[in-house]
């Protein structure tokens, strides 16, 4: 073990979390309300982290919210999902861990810092009902809108996100018609809590984590970038920042938890450890693999579990932070009635209102070619697409604003201008325009999954609220560009159950623990599921703080029997 001491600490705690999202804090907050100091360091000027970009939802099976609804459910049946699903890439005691403490951590939190959550009413699991053990409502969970005025100070030093519509719940949006029809849309809610500033998803998620570690006087230090971890020979016991260009040595005296998200802004990390070539990235500049720079020196050893690339699209003019560009997920569009999504041979390579369909096809390689058949590739839809439904940052009834996508009046004409096989693009658009008719998608099975119907669908639109045919020109293309998962990421530092961070040698890094995307995602393998992430997060912190704090907890070890382990 590296022996780096300074000559004096500027700052000491016993937990010491390095990012303020939602892992970081419910380390430090879990921390200290079982006896031990607690500060939590931010390299950015506003705190949240990418649990404040994302739409808020929490995965938690065998919650205690759904089963007051009467929903049947239990922590068992989330673990034989997710095993199924991991494509034997999981680690079954890492899954049983999740299952049993998820649970655990949500009432925790609502006890403890008064953290609202509901469960989002016929929303589904991903693969309802094609998996045995899926529900069709009572996993996925969001927070109650929360009254972002009581942070006092931190109202606006605590994120929101650019990319979600936070002045509403699932409830609201599901209400309205879906994203497709935003249109129609009651917009008096929303701007009547926007008025007040009560934050609902991912915004509202993270502000009730900053207000509990508030409560408690749990100090937040923002602008700080920690460069190095500081280990004493047997232990990591602190970590060297820097803050306005000074030194800053941080004593831990029971641990660091690494909570910094994934390494998504790292380009040369995402081709190496993620496999993705030039990924686009929706999050904040920051995210860029500190938790692997920090730990590496130490020994910390990497996981990965297999993931592809998303789609995403950038609309001219937008921008986020730092005068980034600001990209946006495909997903809510190109799902959507008259579109689809065509590679260069001008066919569909998935289902385009499942994303999971989309990504694990968009980085395959054709072994007798050493190409990528199905990168790059374009959304092509017509006018009646563009009547309807938004694209991207552009409305409904709106021009594609210039230099987003390109407009022909016929389907040939727009071929030739973006390089498509005419003949392959005339041949998909008529199958799909016939599947469109009959509301059976022969090839793909688009629109037969309850959750794309929700997240990407017209419930308007008949018979297949997934599909409609692709007839009226105008016809637009917009191509599409690889994105990293928005802090989700297939690669992070392997941990155990007590999320400690584990050697080559497997055994834990003492002092050293992880929470988050910032951990490796051994506790749910090859499958992704929308609220898994922030469950994650919400349940590595909990473990982690309690371990820190010398109260680690021992259920799993109690209750392995109930998972046949």
């Amino acid at each position: 073990m590296i022996r780096n001491l300074p000559a004096k600490w500027d700052l000491e705690a016993d937990l010491v979390a390095v990012g303020s999202g939602g892992g970081g804090l419910a380390a430090a907050i879990t921390a200290h309300d079982h006896g031990a100091s607690a500060i939590v360091l931010e390299r950015d000027e506003q705190v949240g982290g990418v649990t404040a970009y994302s739409m808020g939802e929490v995965w938690v099976p065998g919650n205690h919210l759904a089963q007051a609804l009467g929903i049947t459910d239990s922590p068992e049946s989330g673990y034989r999902y997710v095993k199924r699903l991991s494509v034997g890439y999981a680690d079954d005691a890492a899954v049983a861990n999740q299952a049993v403490h998820a649970p655990e951590a949500l009432k925790y939190f609502e006890d403890r810092i008064g953290l609202r959550m509901r469960v989002i009413r016929d929303c589904p699991d991903y693969y309802h009902p094609f998996s045995n053990d899926s529900v069709a409502e009572g996993r996925l969970l969001e927070v109650e809108p929360f009254a972002a005025e009581s942070l006092g100070e931190w109202q606006f030093k605590t994120r929101v996100s650019p990319h979600v519509p936070y002045g509403l719940t699932h409830a609201d949006i599901f209400h309205n018609g879906g994203t497709a029809n935003m249109l129609k849309w009651d917009y008096s809610v929303m701007s009547e809590r926007l008025g007040k500033d009560e934050r609902c998803l991912g915004p509202g998620l993270a502000a009730y984590f900053v207000k509990g570690a508030l409560d408690r006087g749990i100090g937040i230090h923002t602008g700080v970038n920690v460069e190095e971890l500081i280990g004493d020979g047997e232990r990591i016991v602190g970590v060297r920042a820097t803050k306005d260009g000074k030194d800053l040595f941080v004593k831990a005296a029971k641990g660091v938890v690494l909570a910094v998200s994934s390494f998504e802004r790292n380009a040369e990390f995402s081709k190496t450890l993620g496999a993705q070539l030039e990924p686009e990235s929706m999050v904040m500049s920051s995210v860029d693999g500190a938790h692997l720079r920090l730990a590496g020196p130490f020994g910390a050893r990497i996981a990965r579990v297999p993931d592809g690339s998303i789609l995403g699209l950038h609309t001219p003019g937008e921008e986020q932070e730092g005068e980034l560009p600001l990209w946006r997920g495909a997903l809510p569009f190109m799902g959507l009635p008259h579109t689809i999504v065509v590679n260069r041979a001008g066919k569909r390579f998935g289902d385009e209102a499942f994303y999971r369909s989309i990504a694990l096809a968009l980085d395959r390689i054709d072994g007798a070619t050493q190409t990528h058949p199905n990168y790059p590739c374009w959304a092509i839809f017509d006018s009646q697409a563009r009547a309807k439904y938004p694209f991207g940052g552009a409305m409904p009834g709106q021009e594609l604003p210039e230099g987003m996508g390109v407009k022909a009046d016929t389907l040939a004409e727009l071929a030739a201008r973006i390089g498509v096989d005419p003949q392959g693009l005339a041949t998909t658009v008529e199958a799909f325009n016939g599947y469109s008719e009959t509301g059976e998608d022969a090839e793909f099975g688009r629109g037969t999954r309850p959750w794309s119907v929700v997240m990407c669908g017209d419930p308007f639109q008949k018979p297949n609220p997934n599909l409609g045919t692709l007839r009226e020109g105008p016809f637009y293309a917009v191509e599409l560009h690889r994105m990293a998962g928005g802090g989700i990421t297939s690669t992070g530092l392997l941990i155990d159950t007590h999320c400690r961070a584990l050697g080559w040698d497997g055994k834990p890094l003492d002092g050293l623990y992880v929470a988050g995307n910032s951990a490796a995602r051994t506790d749910n393998g090859a499958v992704m599921q929308s609220g898994m992430t922030n469950a994650r997060g919400m349940t590595h912190g909990y473990l982690a703080g309690r371990h820190a704090a010398g109260e680690p907890s021992p259920r799993l070890a109690a209750e392995l029997g109930r998972f046949g382990l």
